[in-house]
């Protein structure tokens, strides 16, 4: 099975309210190094944690991680971000193309960026951090580069078995962060979060529903789309 035990961790978007726990709990699981990765990296207590200069929508700053971090075991591609507006009608076309080169082309190059890396060393993981989002199309330009990195996610997995590199998708509802701080409702806790899925990778787990919103979805792309989204249902009366 696929071990935190030893490794050596990269977190994109470190800084962050998820990416901070996925830097502890690796940690506290046995990883024995932990790149903690963002466009400004900020500084931690304690020694096994290398702060990273990475910007995932900018090659270059991809080459020179990769080259400063050649020993990683597991890449966690957790950086993302919003647009302006959840409308595909009304956001520009600027702001849908930035958040497909965060939330869809960053994981994407990043994953084959560092594909030699992880292919040469055995029990490597790759975790790819989705959302509902993925098959709920609430969120506009947000929903489309999720559900992109969604089938990414499973063409990657495909590419990676034979070389031995574990792969598991990450699915979830709003998690109590400052990017949720907008949203009403339920939210899970980053640590909560985290601890799911790092759980269902050392299981061998291949994806990650974390709560029932997300398990409800995902259940319901078999059905009719209609049924997914009944507001449909007013508009061609």
């Amino acid at each position: 099975m696929p071990s935190l035990d030893g490794a050596v961790v990269l977190v994109t978007g470190a800084n962050g309210g998820i990416g901070t726990h996925f830097v502890h709990d690796a940690l506290a699981r046995g990883a024995a190094k932990v790149y903690a990765t963002a466009r400004s990296p900020r500084a931690w207590d304690d020694e096994r944690i290398v702060p990273l200069t990475l910007d995932v929508t900018d090659r270059a700053s991809i080459d020179a991680a990769v080259a400063a971090a050649a020993d990683v075991t597991v890449l966690v591609n957790n950086a993302g971000a919003t647009p302006p507006s959840a409308s595909l009608l009304d956001v520009t076309e600027a702001d849908i193309r930035a958040n497909m080169e965060t939330n869809f082309f960053g994981p994407v190059f990043l994953a084959r960026a560092f594909a030699p890396i992880l292919a040469a060393k055995q029990g490597s993981i790759l975790i790819d951090v989705h959302s509902v989002a993925s098959w709920y199309a609430f969120g506009g330009a947000y929903s489309a580069s999720k559900a992109a990195l969604w089938s990414a996610t499973n063409s990657l997995r495909i590419e990676f078995a034979p070389m031995g590199v574990h792969v598991t998708g990450v699915h979830m509802g709003y998690v109590d962060t400052d990017m949720a701080a907008h949203a009403d409702g339920p939210k899970m806790l980053p640590t909560q979060l985290v601890t799911t899925v790092y759980d269902a990778v050392e299981a061998g787990e291949y994806e990650v529903l974390a709560d029932e919103l997300t398990q409800g979805v995902k259940a319901a792309l078999s059905g009719p789309v209609e049924a997914l989204y009944p507001d449909l249902r007013g508009t061609n009366a």
